[in-house]
């Protein structure tokens, strides 16, 4: 057995049932515990993240505003999982994945307001003035040294996550995508990732927050436009499309043409995995950036990153959906739309471009394929944060210019070689870096209540938010 089999045998378990129940159950768990507040302030969340910066916050103690600190937070989420992995997810799962997919986003924002809270409540002042925050913070913090353990281990496995998943393996997707849609060789884009990664990352936080604001929203624009065109252009499709995925959810596909059939539990197993990977709820990883927030109560920044799994799970994964079920691109035999046939070989993001292009043509292809690397791009960056203040945490500060080449080099690397083996490796430390996380936040979720209800009760009755 090759090393290869046995990470994912491994990755098989850890992302089996153990692991998604776990994740379900932290979600389903905080959600009770914290009385559905994801449904009940969200529209007050929508507005600490979207408003104008209040006073109060303007000048309290932090890095960047809530909405640089949201839009840091999306470039490293929105991207390939949210076009290709829904694509996925339908595939092998069935229009009820996306059911499933609102399931487990719907309960993760419970899990990322947890992260987040925790995270600006622990948070620490770095030797270079900054702010440091993450799960191995509050795990250190709040539980105390016998479970340190547990931060050591998040925070290695978290820094090596960063080179795999948020790096070599897009710069690598970013590669073919550009090669494929563009003919651009695979050498100019690694050169030209390598210099454009290098000169944004070694200008900190603040430069990193700043392309965010300005890339997330753009190429938001322009994914989300587009989709939208196409269900607005066959809008008679939209009922249809929704009783697919609701009747799928807790139906079999039956096997018809070249489509094999798929069980619910396909369904939902597809749903959690997939959904989990679009919005990185219960991996932490929102945790490393929240701390940077300027906030006078943890509560806002907790607020404002649960929207982020909201837009990136709710909104983008189920625009992507109904694309693919509505031009009918989610059955090689046909879909939803008369006489839609396509090559049964194509998959992920292939398959999203050639549903945006059965509409728009070369068009729709091309926002994908641009979307593809502009987000890939925004995810590198955005996850270099994450590996960073990992990397900070075992080494401390002196080590950073270190891990920036190591990024810079691993960036390089993906475009240019293939990623099977790395994206197993990834895989499995994005699980390792979840167990701890979990079981941090099932630990410490009466401290999560209290500042709730803290905030609720001192500052948003009385008139101070």
């Amino acid at each position: 057995m090759s090393i290869l089999d046995i990470i994912e045998n491994i990755n098989n378990f850890l992302w089996g049932p153990p692991g998604l129940i776990l994740l379900f159950g932290t979600g389903l768990f905080l959600t009770v515990a914290l009385k559905g507040l994801q449904f009940r302030r969200l529209l007050h969340a929508f507005k600490l993240a979207f408003g104008k910066e209040d006073e109060k916050d303007s000048s309290a103690e932090g890095d960047i505003s809530h909405f640089r600190t949201l839009m840091t937070s999306l470039s490293a989420t929105i991207g390939i999982g949210n076009i290709a992995g829904v694509a996925t997810a339908i595939s092998f799962g069935g229009p009820g994945a996306i059911f499933w997919m609102w399931v487990v986003g719907l309960l993760g924002m419970a899990t990322k307001y947890a992260e987040a809270l925790l995270a600006v409540k622990y948070r620490v002042k770095n030797d270079r003035g900054e702010y440091s925050s993450g799960p191995m913070y509050y795990i250190e913090k709040g539980l105390g040294s016998k479970f340190k353990f547990l931060a050591i281990g998040f925070a290695l496995f978290g820094a090596i996550a960063a080179l795999g998943i948020g790096n070599s393996v897009q710069s690598n997707t970013v590669a073919d995508v550009a090669n494929n849609s563009f003919s651009v060789p695979n050498l100019l884009t690694a050169v030209s990732l390598v210099i454009l990664v290098g000169l944004i990352i070694f200008g900190g936080i603040q430069r990193i927050s700043l392309l965010s604001t300005i890339f997330v929203p753009t190429m938001a624009v322009l994914y989300m436009g587009g989709a939208l065109l196409i269900i607005f252009l066959n809008y008679d499709m939209i009922i249809p499309a929704f009783e697919l995925i609701f009747y799928h959810a807790f139906h079999p596909v039956a096997a018809t043409g070249g489509f094999a059939g798929i069980i619910v539990a396909e369904a939902i197993r597809n749903g959690f995995a997939r959904g989990i990977f679009s919005n990185e709820a219960g991996l932490g990883t929102a945790a490393l950036i929240a701390g940077n927030a300027r906030a006078d109560h943890p509560v806002k920044q907790a607020l404002v990153a649960m929207t982020g799994t909201f837009i990136v799970t709710i909104i983008v994964c189920t625009v992507t959906g109904l694309v693919l079920l509505m031009t009918g691109f989610w059955d090689s035999s046909g879909g939803l739309l008369s006489g839609v046939l396509h090559d049964p070989s194509l998959e992920g993001g292939a398959l999203t471009g050639a549903a945006f292009g059965s509409v728009l043509g070369t068009f729709g292809e091309y926002i994908v394929a641009l979307s593809v690397i502009f987000f890939g791009f925004t995810t590198i960056v955005g996850w270099y944060i994450y590996g960073e203040k990992c990397f900070e945490y075992l080494v401390g500060t002196k080590g950073i210019t270190v891990y920036r080449l190591i990024y810079v080099t691993a960036c390089g690397i993906g475009a240019l070689v293939s990623l099977e083996a790395v994206w197993a490796f990834a895989d499995m430390a994005n699980a390792l870096m979840m167990i701890p996380n979990l079981i941090a936040l099932l630990l410490l979720w009466k401290i999560v209540v209290s500042e709730t209800n803290d905030y609720f009760t001192n500052f948003y009755k009385k008139g101070k938010v």
